[in-house]
């Protein structure tokens, strides 16, 4: 990151936030973002970085508009001619709204752009982990169900041969009706 430092002593560096409405034709805005760029070269301003922030929405609306896009500019100036500046983008077609800001000494440049685009990689990474946490999550709680059926079949298996020969006397219950069957000493 570029860090803000004037070239001479009796420039200084300053941010200029300039917001044109989007919707825009291509061709339009390239003329309002060359018709910019002269007015800054006509001050004798020094481009030092151009963040463009792009497409975002509007806290209100402009203008009937809901969305702008933004463009950041450093530039290195005279301070006698950003009053001259503020009041011709104040006036020129296309531009809705504009700021101008003197960043404190060893302000480093941050390009929110770049920063933007990489956070939203980020954050499909980060909705990709969890899709997959969640899948984990749902496999285990299928497995937990599967084991505890198959326990429970096992165990009511079990059971089922036990209560089987406890009722009806399994083997002893045979043996018993074979020595009755053969047991010759019966009064019937």
């Amino acid at each position: 990151m570029p860090e803000l430092v004037p070239t001479s002593e009796d420039g200084r560096i300053y941010e200029w936030c300039v917001l044109y409405p989007y919707p825009m034709q291509q061709k339009e805005e390239q003329t309002l973002l060359k018709e910019i760029d002269e007015i800054f070269a006509e001050a004798g301003a020094r481009e030092v970085a151009r963040d463009k922030w792009g497409r975002r929405g509007l806290a209100y609306p402009i203008g009937g508009l809901k969305e702008g896009t933004f463009v950041i500019y450093y530039f290195e100036m005279d301070p006698a001619k950003v009053k001259e500046v503020d009041n011709v983008l104040r006036i020129t077609k296309g531009v809705l709204r504009h700021l101008v800001v003197k960043p404190p000494k060893r302000y480093q440049i941050v390009k929110y752009s770049e920063t933007y685009e990489q956070w939203l990689k980020d954050r499909e990474t980060v909705e990709q982990q969890r899709e997959r946490e969640r899948e984990q999550k749902v496999q285990e709680q299928v497995a937990r169900k599967a084991k505890m059926r198959a326990k429970a079949t096992t165990e009511r298996k079990k059971v089922k041969p036990a209560a089987e020969a406890s009722s009806m006397g399994g083997e002893n219950l045979t043996e018993q009706i074979d020595k009755l069957i053969s047991d010759d000493t019966l009064d019937i």
